[in-house]
């Protein structure tokens, strides 16, 4: 999600000092900026040659129409995903290995 909206991962949104090498990506360290006055790390030709404002809440959502089905997919998909692993993995399904290894004489439980 962070992704989407800042441009940058979670990590680099909070690590990152050059300020994520994009006037399109926001950074922590560019909302501080912004707030005590400075122009946040938004370089001005750059917003208004994509048509917002030189402003991270323009730019962020900039970034989150331009990622917007990415981001519903993320939020849906991987649920999804681990509900299905979560039941095909669960345990009646590695009992039967378990007695396999069992009727060999290894005594190991998956």
């Amino acid at each position: 999600m962070s992704q989407g909206a800042t441009g940058g991962g979670l990590v680099e949104f909070f690590t990152a000092t050059d300020g994520g090498g994009s006037s399109f990506n926001i950074t922590a360290r560019e909302l501080v900026n912004y707030a005590m006055g400075g122009s946040g790390g938004i370089y001005g030709p750059s917003a208004v040659k994509a048509g917002i404002d030189a402003t991270p809440q323009a730019v962020m959502m900039r970034n989150i129409k331009a990622n917007w089905p990415m981001m519903v997919g993320t939020a849906i998909l991987v649920p999804v995903a681990f509900n299905a692993a979560k039941k095909v993995l669960r345990k009646p399904l590695i009992l039967p290995a378990n007695r396999m290894l069992k009727s060999v004489g290894m005594d190991v439980k998956l």
